[in-house]
């Protein structure tokens, strides 16, 4: 039986477009983004560390950077390198606007978060692998060092909670946290090195720490949810107690996060 000859004009075939390496590194960090793997202000290795450990070359690394700038992915940083784009700047400049225009909002903005993190324990409690884990216990290993000098309390708090976010796997959550938490940030800096100063205070929030870690470790959703909600409860209380005092503040630590 003849064969019939395929025709050139069936729809069912189509062109395959070649595909260039600079695309494929482009995915390739896009994926590192959308996974969290990456998170929202890290730093990317040098152009040459990238090529060296993607073997490619350094021309299909520039290009592929280039193409996630253009995309709004990642941001150049002064000096030379590349990072992770933080936040959307029109956004974040609007949650500015409104946090200087009224202590009330700054207490939304927190209650919201807060609301977002336990979410975030939740989630972190379903998926957090061996090598997030890790990250957390090294994060509560850092806030437990006696020899730890007290003004890293913020920095270290931060830490803590940022290893769970990348715990939760969601990439959509680091974004949020990134435009929520910049501003944020600097409050709590404020309130945890000049009015959460006690050794209680320290002794209470490692002790709620470690039991949020426990109820990941754990793989206990619910366990995990209830213990950050009682760790955020007790920061949302006393800090409905100094709404005045970081009222005050909001102006000055705003204005030195735009310096």
């Amino acid at each position: 039986m003849p064969r019939t000859a395929p025709l050139a004009n069936d729809p069912r075939f189509h062109s395959i477009q070649r595909e260039r390496v600079s695309d494929r590194v482009a995915q390739e960090i896009l994926r590192l983004i959308a996974s969290g793997e990456l998170a929202p202000g890290e730093r990317l290795p040098g152009e040459r560390q990238l090529a060296e450990m993607m073997d490619v070359s350094r021309v299909s690394v520039r290009a592929a950077l280039q193409q996630l700038k253009t995309q709004g992915f990642v941001s150049a940083v002064q000096g030379g390198g590349t990072r992770v784009v933080a936040s959307a700047n029109p956004i974040d400049a609007g949650l500015t606007e409104l946090v200087r225009a009224s202590d009330e909002n700054l207490s939304d903005l927190a209650e919201i978060r807060a609301n977002l993190e336990i979410w975030a324990a939740r989630r972190a409690a379903e998926r957090a692998d061996a090598r997030r884990l890790r990250d957390i216990a090294q994060a509560l290993e850092t806030m437990a060092d006696p020899a730890r000098p007290a003004r890293y309390r913020a920095t270290d708090d931060h830490a803590f909670h940022l290893a769970i976010a990348k715990a939760s796997g969601s990439a959509v959550y680091l974004h949020l946290m990134s435009v929520l938490g910049e501003i944020l940030e600097k409050m709590f800096a404020h309130t945890r090195n000049e009015l959460y100063v006690s050794e209680s205070d320290d002794r209470r929030f490692l002790e709620q720490h470690r039991t949020i870690y426990r109820a990941i470790e754990a793989h206990d959703p619910d366990a995990a949810a209830r213990a950050m909600r009682h760790h955020l409860d007790t920061v949302l209380s006393r800090h409905h107690d100094i709404e005045p005092t970081i009222a005050r503040a909001a102006p000055r630590v705003l204005a030195e996060r735009h310096a």
